[in-house]
Formats: structure tokens, C-alpha cells, sequence
């Protein structure tokens, strides 16, 4: 009988464990519904706190690095394709953060019985924040990002940045897990007893949180109906190739510039008076103004001449994804190539031939397989990308804004537009227009692309400048600075998007680009504050117990 009544429980713990898991990759983009279940964010954590009050705080260090384990192998699966190592590196990754994370929920649980679920929700509004910080910083995933498309209530972004939604679409779970977990350890059918009297006692909270919501959604609207706005506006072209940049050889190279000159060629004849013309994250591979310099490979440099030529021809500007090489010191010690994952603008008959493109150079780059500052700590981590076909850059440093036929707009390229301190510094430095370059290309994935585009729509909302994307195979499309997507195109076609962008007179003037991240940290260091002052009244009351003994 006992044996049977572990069994159950054990079984319940793995239920819970995998359907809180469920919840959160079925509420973001995501395999079987491309652009999630938004509703599904405000109920994903409801087993997972429930776990958390059935086990002991010994096991929740391994519970919670599966459940961290198995939530990123299913929501990003799509990294089998990104590179040999970067599911495993993820995998563990996860592993090690909820790993820790979870315990600090046991804790909450432990030291704050009564307001658990409000420390809980602490914690994890600060874990998001954590999870973004430093060299593995990941914004995919942020359960903020899962209400891309309820465009009223993402508005408050403008003033909290990303971290405002997640707190509100967090709070339900928690609230209503502390409403069950009181008789959680008992029969499933008594779960819900004490459901009623814990809403009596914390209906304070539950107010708290309805006015929230109630007046994200009016301010939200009443910013949205505020912002008809009649301004001039230029137009775009965004190219989609459709092609993998990271297939190599100079066939590939050939077939990709032919496709990029041909849909670049019809939309400057379709759109007269085009302002711009955007390719995507390195569209064109040979290192343009390298080859063009060193003539290393007949092949490649007789391409590039090609590029140049044509582009040379046009009467409108270029902006290419391209790796910007230099000779230059590497690890500090001898001369040598230093690669760059750039953005080129090309203004013909002035810039190109010889080329010597306006620059700006990638600042944040994807941990693992774009950089690696940590060779001389761990070699052999190294080693084993360099193994797998692992091609490095080097940072940039600055925040460029181009300007451009009444333009003035940054690049943040790829995994740039993941990150919120980013674009805000862009907007910052003068930027009035978010152009994004990316390749997604690789993973084959429509659910990838869609959680790209995702955080995308938070950086235009949170600066309110307008942004355009222009992606190897999706998604390639406008966002308005409300977070509406005004125009885009079919995921894995040869395509090009024009758009009308507005010409913004002024720089981005929001709260968020005002104070930027200040909410994340504020929430982090309450929950830090909260957790030391819980575990010291747990040892003074240990203490005093010992005393009386």
C-alpha cells in the first residue's frame, strides 16, 4: 500500500513536471502552433509551483534541472539545426539554471508560507531578467514574449520594457497555485478545498492584479488609438532569398547573388523612388572589401567585382549583411584576419568602387558559435567548436546610426533584436528606425522564425520606433512602433517586401529608452532582499530553538 501511494505520487510529480513544460512551449511559437497560445502564459506555472510545495528542497535541485532540461528541448528543438553542439550546450545550460532556480521556489515555499506565491513571482520575473545577462545571455523563451500578438496589453513595454508583461502574465499562475498547493500533498480530488478561503484571504492581491491588467489594456488601447499621425514616409525594399547562407562553395556564392541581384533588380523597376535596399545577416558570403583588397581567390574576387559593379549601377543605397574582415591583432598577439559580422551600406558612385562602405559591426554576438572569450580558461571547450565548424567574430563597439534619404536608422543584426538594452541604446544615439538583418535560414523552422519575430515586436513597442526585417528565409516583415505587423512575407519563399516606413522627427522619447531595464533589476534585487531576509529569521528562529533546548 505504501509502496503503491509513492508510486502515485512520484507519477503526479512527473505529470506535473512535463505539463508545465507543455504549457510554456505550447504558449510560445512553437512546432504545432507557429505562433503560440498566448492565453496558455497565464497558467504555465501553476504545476510547476505545485511541484515545487510536493518536494522535498533536497530534490528540487534535480527536478528542476530536468524541468529546465526539458522545457528548452522542446521549446527551441529547432537548435538540432543550428549547430552539432548547440542543443547540448543549451540542454545543460537549462539544466544548471533551474537547477538553482527551482531550490530558491522550495525556499519561498519553506521560509514565506502565507506569501509564498508572491515571493515565488518575484523570483521568477528576476530569474528572466538573470537569464539574459552576460556572455550566455538567452532572451528566447521570456514569457512576456508569448503575448506578441495582443498588441493592447504589450504597450506597457514602452515603460517597463518586456519585464512589465511577464510580471503580469506570471501573477495568475502564481496566485492560483497558492490558492491549491495548501492540500496539493493530499488526494488529487481535495486539491481544490481550501481554494475558496485563500481567495478570501489574498483577494487583495487578486484586486491588485485585475486593476493592473484592466489598466494596461485601457492605457494600451488609448496609446494605440493616440498614434494616427500623418507623417512622409520612404520606402523600403526587404529581400528574402531564401537561401542558407551557411551553405559554402563558390557555386552556392554564385546562385545566391544571382537570386539577390534578380529580386533586387525587380523591386527597384516595381517601386521608383526607393529609398533603400536591404539584404539579410550575411547575405553575400565572400568578405567584400578583403577580397576586393587582396585578391587572394580569383573566384571570390571576380564575385565580388560582380557585386560591386551592379550595385555601383543602381540609383538607389544598399544595405548588405556581410563579414567585414581587417588585418588586425588576434588574442592579442600577431597580425592576422579579424572577422566581423557587419552591416555595409553602399551609396553608388560614391562608396562603392573602390569599396568603402559605411559600417556597422555586430556588438552582441550568440555565445558559443559566434564567440568564445574563454579559451585560455577552458581549452578544451574550444577546441571542440573549432571541431565542429565553428566560425568566430569579433565584437564591435559602437552603436551606429546611418542616415540615408531622410533616414536615420541602426542595424541591430540577427540575435541583436533579442535584446531590449540593445535597441534602447540604439535609440539612445539618435536611430528613428530599427532595421533588422537576420538568418534563421538554418533550422528549417517556421516556429524558430516566429519567436524571432516575437521579441522583435517588443523592441518597436518599447522604443516606439518603426522596425523592418529583412530575413534569408522569414520573417521577413514591417512592425509598426505599436507592434502591429503591417506587412510580411511567406515563410521559405524568393521574395521582396516593399514598405513604407514613417520619417520620424524626433528621437524615441518612451520611458523604457528613458530608464531602460530598471524594473528587471528592482524586481531582482527585491527577491534577493526577500530570500536573505527569509533565510535569516530561519536561522535566528533555529537558533532560539536551540536556546529553550
Amino acid at each position: 500500500m505504501q509502496k503503491n501511494r509513492k508510486l502515485t505520487a512520484w507519477g503526479i510529480n512527473v505529470l506535473l513536471l512535463v505539463s508545465s513544460s507543455f504549457l510554456f512551449a505550447l504558449s510560445q511559437p512553437g512546432f504545432l502552433f507557429p505562433t503560440g497560445l498566448p492565453l496558455f502564459a497565464y497558467f504555465i506555472f501553476i504545476p510547476l509551483f505545485l511541484l515545487v510545495r510536493r518536494i522535498s528542497f533536497q530534490t528540487s535541485f534535480l527536478c528542476g534541472g530536468f524541468y529546465g532540461m526539458l522545457n528548452y528541448c522542446i521549446f527551441s528543438y529547432w537548435l538540432w539545426g543550428f549547430h552539432p553542439l548547440a542543443m547540448y550546450i543549451v540542454a545543460l545550460e537549462y539544466f544548471c539554471y533551474y537547477m538553482l532556480t527551482i531550490p530558491l521556489l522550495k525556499a519561498a515555499d519553506i521560509l514565506f508560507p502565507r506569501f509564498s506565491y508572491i515571493v515565488q513571482w518575484l523570483i521568477w520575473v528576476a530569474y528572466e531578467y538573470i537569464k539574459t545577462l552576460g556572455f550566455l545571455g538567452f532572451s528566447y523563451g521570456l514569457v512576456g514574449y508569448s503575448q506578441w500578438k495582443w498588441t493592447p496589453i504589450i504597450q506597457i513595454a514602452s515603460i517597463f520594457g518586456v519585464w512589465g508583461v511577464s510580471a503580469l502574465v506570471c501573477f495568475p499562475s502564481a496566485w492560483i497555485a497558492g490558492a491549491i498547493k495548501e492540500h496539493c500533498t493530499e488526494p488529487v480530488r481535495c486539491w481544490f478545498s481550501g481554494f475558496w478561503a485563500f481567495a478570501r484571504h489574498e483577494r487583495v492581491a487578486a484586486v491588485l492584479w485585475c486593476c493592473c491588467m484592466i489598466g494596461s489594456l485601457i492605457f494600451g488601447v488609448a496609446v494605440q488609438q493616440s498614434a494616427h499621425q500623418e507623417l512622409s514616409t520612404a520606402r523600403i525594399a526587404l529581400i528574402q532569398p531564401n537561401s542558407d547562407p551557411w551553405v559554402g562553395g563558390i557555386e552556392a556564392y554564385k546562385k545566391d547573388l544571382k537570386t539577390l541581384k534578380s529580386l533586387s533588380q525587380q523591386a527597384i523597376t516595381e517601386n521608383p523612388g526607393l529609398a533603400l535596399v536591404v539584404w539579410p545577416e550575411t547575405a553575400f558570403i565572400p568578405r567584400i572589401a578583403w577580397h576586393y583588397q587582396y585578391r587572394e581567390d580569383r573566384e571570390l574576387f571576380e564575385l565580388v567585382h560582380e557585386l560591386l559593379t551592379y550595385v555601383n549601377e543602381q540609383s538607389v543605397p544598399f544595405l548588405i549583411g556581410n563579414d567585414d574582415a581587417v588585418r588586425d591583432l588576434t588574442n592579442g598577439e600577431s597580425l592576422d584576419r579579424a572577422d566581423y559580422n557587419a552591416a555595409l551600406l553602399f551609396r553608388p558612385k560614391e562608396n562603392v568602387l573602390p569599396p568603402n562602405p559605411e559600417r556597422y559591426r555586430k556588438m552582441h554576438l550568440v555565445p558559443f558559435t559566434e564567440h568564445f572569450p574563454y579559451r585560455s580558461i577552458f581549452p578544451f571547450v574550444y577546441d571542440a567548436l573549432i571541431a565542429n565548424d565553428t566560425h568566430f567574430w569579433e565584437k564591435g563597439t559602437e552603436p551606429v546610426v546611418f542616415s540615408v534619404n531622410g533616414l536615420d536608422f541602426s542595424v541591430p543584426i540577427c540575435f541583436e533584436d533579442t535584446f531590449g538594452y540593445i535597441t534602447r541604446r540604439f535609440a539612445r544615439h539618435g536611430a528613428k528606425l530599427l532595421i533588422n538583418m537576420s538568418n534563421d535560414a538554418w533550422a528549417k523552422s517556421t516556429a524558430c522564425q516566429y519567436q524571432h519575430l516575437s521579441m522583435a515586436v517588443f523592441r518597436a513597442v518599447e522604443t516606439r520606433l518603426p522596425m523592418v526585417r529583412a530575413t534569408a528565409s522569414g520573417q521577413t516583415a514591417a512592425i509598426s512602433p505599436y507592434g502591429y505587423i503591417t506587412a510580411m512575407l511567406p515563410p521559405f519563399t524568393e521574395a521582396f517586401l516593399c514598405t513604407d516606413v514613417p520619417i520620424l522627427q524626433e528621437q524615441s522619447q518612451t520611458l523604457y529608452t528613458y530608464w531602460g531595464d530598471v524594473l528587471g533589476i528592482f524586481i531582482t534585487l527585491l527577491a534577493v532582499c526577500i530570500l536573505i531576509i527569509g533565510f535569516v529569521r530561519a536561522i535566528l528562529r533555529k537558533g532560539k530553538t536551540h536556546e529553550k533546548n
